[in-house]
Parts: structure tokens; C-alpha cells; sequence
């Protein structure tokens, strides 16, 4: 893994995390590639993300795309909406 690191933004201002440039991009369009295909609830979107990323790297999965999720809301590219019985995520258009 290179050296970089990408300091993620969280949408309600917390601290963000530094993760590893490589797998910050590898989980970025494995989120947005999951999404792509349609709305998701947050345990589709784990589980899609997670599978697209198997073999990528070594860590929790979950963990990174949680991440990168929170990120990408924070950037205005992903949007969490409440849906019944559980919030859904799409990409913002």
C-alpha cells in the first residue's frame, strides 16, 4: 500500500479518518458502484460494497465503506433518505 492518506469528512462535522489513499479509492467506487444499481438500505450497501471489494485488501471491509459512505454524504455525492422500515442511500444525480 502506498503511503498516502486521505483525510475523510463525516456530514455533521465530526472528526474524519485517515485511511490508507489506496483503499479509501478502491471502497469509494465499490460504494458508488453498489449505489449505482439502485437505492440501497445500509446493510445492502455494506454487503454489495464489501463483495466488489473481496481480495482488494486486508481489514474490515464494513469498516472502510462506513467511512467512505459517511464521506461521500458529507461531499454532496450520496444522500441518506428515510424510508420504511429502514433509511435508504442513493447517489445524488
Amino acid at each position: 500500500m502506498s503511503g498516502d492518506k486521505v483525510l475523510t469528512l463525516h456530514p455533521q462535522g465530526r472528526m474524519g479518518r485517515r485511511i490508507d489513499a489506496v483503499k479509501y479509492q478502491a471502497t469509494r467506487e465499490a460504494v458508488i458502484g453498489a449505489l449505482s444499481s439502485g437505492d440501497l438500505t445500509q446493510n445492502e450497501l455494506v454487503q454489495n460494497a464489501s463483495t466488489a471489494l473481496e481480495g482488494r485488501f486486508e481489514g474490515s471491509k464494513g469498516w472502510y465503506v462506513e467511512s467512505v459512505k459517511l464521506d461521500l454524504e458529507a461531499r454532496g455525492l450520496v444522500e441518506r433518505y428515510r424510508s420504511k422500515p429502514h433509511d435508504r442511500y442513493r447517489l445524488v444525480r
